[in-house]
Parts: C-alpha cells; structure tokens; sequence
C-alpha cells in the first residue's frame, strides 16, 4: 500500500526550502537556520567529493559565501537540497584544485636541502660573496642611463618620484632605463651574451 508520506530527509529538504523562500523574502531568522541547517548537508557533499577532512571547513565556508551571493536564483519550487549539493560540488572541486595547484608548487624536502645551501654554510657565504661580485661588475658594463636608473630605483630603492628628481630625468625614461638595464643584466648573469 503505497504512501504520499514524505520520508525524514524529503521533510527537511521541504523545511530547507521554506527557509530559503523565507529568507529570500527577507526573513534574517530563517537565514540564518538554513544557513546553519545546511553545514551537514555540504560536508557530506564534499566528503563524497574527496575533500580531505582539513580542508572541509574550507569547502563550508566557500559554498556559504556563494549561497549568499546567489541566494536569488533558488526557486522554492524546487529542492533546495539539490540546488545547495551542486554548489557544494562546485566548491569542493575548486577546493581540490586549488590545493592540488598548491602541492604541486611545494618543494620537497629533499629537493630544498639540495636547493638551499644551510646560512650557515661557508660555502654558501662565498657563493653569495662571488654573486654580488658578479652582479657589480655587470651592472658596471651598462650604459650610464641604464646603471643610474639601477643605482636609483634597485639598488638605494628610491621612488621613481625621487629617482626623477634627484637625476633630472622623467619617470618615463627611468621606466625604460630600469627595463632594459635589468634585461641586459638577466642575460649576462645567465651567460647569453
């Protein structure tokens, strides 16, 4: 004998979407219990989605905000469920990319201790001593323009306000200078010319 009886979860979807055309009407108390009604629902979504147990609050919070930013475009006529699990998808797949994007820039650790000499390191010292050296030299080999430019805006880290004044020259020049000077100085310090 079949039943027009809704089950629990299609009663709190129905209580959720009530809320929601409430709150779209201007209700802040019924906002604010969707709002909160709704955390579970997008943890779960985001479970199943893969997201690391450090990162759901992440997801939370991102779904929370577009919630709100398109809090419009919920037709109470529909479930609000529904509607609430596919931005919570949205947002744990733009999480998960998001740290993927961020772990694959991360150094390992055996590839800092072979990247990063320890500050300690005498050798370290000597390398940074002979960098400075080179840098020197090369910086001596630019056209008066381009070394003054370096001098002013690189190396005393004036601004181009004060580097144009105390030189007589304009911003734009400077700009220029400072453009090709660091480009001739990129490509000698890489040995390609």
């Amino acid at each position: 004998m079949p039943t027009d009886t809704p089950s629990a979860s299609e009663q709190a979807d129905q209580q959720r979407s009530a809320w929601m055309a409430a709150a779209q009407a201007g209700d802040q108390r019924a906002y604010t219990r969707v709002l909160n009604d709704s955390v579970a629902l997008i943890r779960a979504v985001a479970r199943r989605q893969g997201v690391a147990v450090d990162t759901l609050d992440d997801v939370v919070q991102e779904t929370l905000l577009t919630v709100h930013r398109v809090r419009h475009t919920f037709d109470p006529m529909r479930s609000y469920d529904a509607w609430l699990s596919a931005i919570a998808a949205r947002r744990a797949i733009d999480v998960l990319r998001s740290h993927g994007r961020r772990e694959q820039r991360e150094v390992h650790d055996e590839f800092a201790f072979d990247m990063h000499a320890d500050r300690d390191d005498a050798s370290a010292g000597a390398e940074r001593v002979q960098e400075a050296q080179r840098l020197r030299k090369a910086i001596k080999t630019l056209s008066p323009g381009q070394r003054e430019a370096v001098e002013q805006l690189g190396l005393k880290e004036h601004s181009l306000a004060e580097a144009a004044e105390r030189t007589g020259r304009n911003t734009g020049a400077l700009k220029v200078n400072l453009h090709r000077a660091l480009k001739t100085l990129r490509d000698r310090l890489n040995g390609d010319s």
